[in-house]
């Protein structure tokens, strides 16, 4: 058991850390635990300076490819730049990002009232009236600009509809994919942004292992999934973990094919949690009872995987050789060709939304950055046996790469390490 207080000290954020058990997987009963305590009261939020540095760093990559605005509309890039938090309807509403200045507002007009609650004090809003078209208004702000033929991005989450509109009512606009904006700041964390990561990916594998304390012969991945999210709350954020059992493992996202807890079955359990927006994602697969020589053959072959991508991880790295890396070890023991068994990537980039840009797969010859922040979770999957695979999140330093959260799995039997 650690008995002492343990402190997590990332970018400035400091949050301590309750006694855990001495194991995290036991068939024997369980000694008395101290009680969980949250991790996330002490958490300070991002401040308006972390916003206006955002859309500082959009404008200059706008700059740079020489696109004069930026359409937002509701959706993760919309609060990562504004705070703003708007449902997506046949009504446009959103941002318009230029060059200079702060965003440009257009609204419905009936939603004018509620739209000053959110948006930021002093920011234009012009709002348009049921019959009119919001698309105009659009490029009006352009024109306004003095960019009337300029070209406006437009964010990959905005509804075709919103697209047409505008080619139609604003034709002298030149319409251009907006992601190199979004993706540019959004897949580069601050360091405020990497200490809500790591605080994430704590919370989830420490609610990990208490929700494992739970495992007992007969149990539903229902029951396991209720102790999981349990820890979650306890620990201070919202999270949950899927379970799977026995040969449903062999499915990498699961089947809806329920089961009970056998002695022998592969337990994979997949989930994870939000820190001030910002996103776990952790899997760890154990046995439950006697662990066969194949079993934990194929869950070394899985770990020495996910040690090679995290060790291939670096700045000025490709995204595809990271996942090459850790496929070679895979194939290498006979767990090929290809996606025969290791049927995914090796992982995709996390932050404000669970899966996002970039992506480590063959063929994106994206450059790692330090600030990035991907998913490193190789896998085996034997249909009508069973799965195994090993996730942590990580992000690329200056000099190389390093899991986020710490307890890095250390075997099939015990699927973290002491601290």
């Amino acid at each position: 058991m650690i008995s002492r207080r343990h402190f997590l000290k990332v970018g400035g954020l400091s949050v301590s850390l309750a006694g855990l058990a001495d194991s995290v997987f036991s068939q024997a009963p369980a000694k008395p635990q101290a009680k969980l305590e949250t991790l996330s009261a002490g958490v300070k939020p991002l401040g308006p300076e972390d916003y206006a540095n955002r859309v500082q760093k959009a404008q200059k990559i706008m700059a740079d490819h020489k696109i004069d605005g930026l359409l937002l509309t509701g959706g993760t890039s919309l609060v990562y730049f504004t705070t703003v938090r708007w449902g997506v309807s046949e009504r446009t509403f959103g941002a318009v990002l230029t060059r200079n200045g702060a965003p440009i507002w257009v609204c419905p007009a009936f939603e004018l009232e509620r739209a000053k609650e959110l948006i930021p004090q002093g920011q234009e809003i012009l709002a348009w009236e049921e019959h009119e078209s919001p698309y105009k208004l659009i490029g009006g702000i352009l024109a306004d600009q003095g960019a009337k033929t300029g070209r406006l991005g437009i964010g990959p989450s905005t509804s075709a509809f919103v697209f047409y509109g505008i080619r139609q009512d604003a034709p002298a606009l030149d319409l251009v994919d907006g992601a190199v904006v979004t993706e540019g700041c959004r897949g580069v964390k601050t360091a405020k942004e990497i200490a809500f990561l790591d605080l994430a990916n704590r919370i989830t594998k420490l609610a990990y292992i208490e929700g494992f304390k739970s495992i007992k012969e007969g149990m539903s991945q229902r029951d396991l999934s209720a102790a999981i999210s349990a820890a979650h709350q306890k620990l201070g954020a919202n999270g949950s973990g899927g379970p799977q059992f026995g040969p449903g493992t062999a499915f990498p996202h699961g089947t809806r094919v329920p089961r009970a807890l056998q002695k022998g079955d592969a337990i994979m359990v997949d989930g994870g949690c939000s820190v001030e927006g910002f996103s776990s994602d952790v899997t760890r697969t154990i046995v439950f009872g006697a662990t066969s020589d194949k079993q934990r053959k194929v869950w070394d072959i899985v770990k020495k995987s996910q040690d090679a991508a995290l060790q291939a991880a670096r700045p000025g790295a490709t995204c595809e050789s990271v996942d090459a890396a850790a496929r070679k070890v895979v194939e290498d023991a006979g767990y090929g060709p290809g996606y025969k068994y290791f049927a995914h990537r090796v992982g995709h980039g996390i932050g404000m939304e669970g899966h996002e840009y970039p992506y480590l797969v063959k063929g994106n010859a994206l450059k790692m950055e330090p600030g990035m922040t991907f998913s490193n979770e190789p896998g085996i999957y034997i249909y009508g046996e069973f799965g195994i695979r090993t996730e942590d999140c990580m992000v690329v330093t200056e000099s190389g790469a390093r899991l986020l959260g710490g307890l890095p799995a250390v075997g099939i039997d015990k699927p973290f390490a002491d601290k």
